[in-house]
């Protein structure tokens, strides 16, 4: 489990990375500056609350901070998209970017639901 663990935070934190690559990209226009500010917020925000969730006190709390994750990272997706669909940055390099968001919401997903299962 520990391993899991720690290539999910690894995930997490390389996604916020490659986000704020983007973040420093979109930093041209106006327009670009206020999504790349909500994309990065929401994407750093993802493995700060997953950091969080690995020290969680109780079942309850992790449930919460996943579920905080999940959040962050579905408003991740959305910016992300925005951006796509704006033509901000060309498909190519938003293309990876987003599928990683995706990949990741299911697996935190997935964690709340198994962590659910576990809690009755």
């Amino acid at each position: 489990m520990q391993n899991k663990r720690k290539d999910l935070s690894e995930r997490i934190l390389d996604f916020a990375t490659e986000v704020i690559r983007l973040g420093v990209s979109l930093n041209k226009t106006a327009v670009g500056r206020h999504i790349g500010n909500q994309l990065m917020r929401s994407a750093t925000s993802s493995g700060a609350n997953y950091e969080e969730a690995c020290g969680a006190e109780s079942k309850a709390d992790f449930i919460h901070k996943m579920q905080l994750v999940l959040k962050e990272l579905r408003e991740s997706v959305y910016w992300l998209k925005l951006v796509k669909k704006s033509g901000l940055i060309s498909d190519d390099d938003l293309k990876q970017l987003l599928s990683e968001a995706e990949e990741l919401a299911k697996i935190v997903a997935k964690s709340i639901i198994t962590a659910k299962s576990k809690e009755k």
